[in-house]
């Protein structure tokens, strides 16, 4: 295959720190049950009760951080973020936590009690432990179960890329936070694994005559800052993150993201990895 002799792909990530939502700036979503879509006829990439299906399986496998360094780094740098911010949070939201990639890195003298919310039950079962007095609640990120102006900072770190409805999904956050909350979030960009995609469209291109997607579709990084201020959000700041990460082949790249569900369902069948 013409292109898969680069042992590199990039990730790359967006990290964001928004302070002070305004409120009145931000229009309250009708409510929807879940798994509805917000418009007749929209298409949604992700079938999130599959996405659900895989995070379960991830977690329960038998060394579930083997392909955690990204998540374990990411969360890392988020955390340093919320350190960055001279007060105490006396409750903090963590949006698609997963195991607590996040929470391990803060402490209890920057936030008092933490709620972490995902989407997949066994995840949470499988949480890492943190110093900081948490409760875990399994809820979609699109739908979150919380009042209004009820968290001093929410967090999010590799999950809102899944969602069907980002803007949604920012206006459910933005609801949730007080006044003078705080989100600091992180998502990959829309160049994520820009190598395997192009090695695989020529490849398929000069087999098949024609391509079609395999890696997930990631937001680009220009579109998150009008997003941000749609969703009521002020005082932005969006930069973004590259990191380089070495494959000696594609079967242990597809590995990878079997393990992270960054592939198509469809390649998961063509690769053998499906759960």
């Amino acid at each position: 295959m013409r292109g898969l002799a680069r042992p590199a792909l990039r990730a790359r990530w967006c990290r964001r720190l928004w302070a002070l939502p305004a409120r009145a700036a931000a229009a309250a979503s009708p409510s929807l049950p879940t798994g509805a879509s917000p418009g007749s006829g929209a298409l949604n990439p992700f079938d999130r009760r599959l996405k659900r299906k895989q995070k379960n399986w991830a977690a329960l496998q038998a060394e579930p951080a083997k392909c955690d360094y990204l998540r374990e780094e990411v969360g890392g740098r988020i955390a340093d973020r919320v350190f960055d911010i001279t007060r105490t949070f006396p409750l903090a939201l963590d949006v698609g936590s997963g195991r607590g990639y996040i929470a391990q890195h803060l402490t209890k003298e920057t936030v008092e009690k933490l709620i972490q919310v995902d989407i997949a039950e066994n995840a949470l079962k499988n949480a890492i432990e943190s110093e900081i007095p948490t409760v875990r609640v399994v809820a979609d990120e699109e739908f979150l179960p919380f009042k209004e102006d009820t968290f001093d900072l929410v967090v999010s770190s590799l999950s809102l890329h899944w969602v069907n409805d980002l803007p949604k999904a920012f206006k459910e956050i933005h609801q949730v936070l007080k006044p003078d909350g705080v989100f600091i979030g992180a998502m990959f960009g829309g160049d994520t694994l820009y190598e395997l995609r192009c090695s695989l469209q020529l490849a398929e291109l000069e087999r098949e005559g024609g391509f079609s997607p395999h890696v997930s579709p990631f937001t680009a990084v220009a579109d998150l800052g009008h997003l941000l201020s749609r969703a009521g959000f002020n005082t932005l700041t969006v930069d973004t993150d590259e990191i380089q990460v070495n494959y000696p082949g594609l079967f242990e790249v597809m590995e990878d993201l079997q393990a992270t569900q960054g592939i198509s369902y469809l390649d998961q069948l063509l690769f053998g990895v499906i759960p």
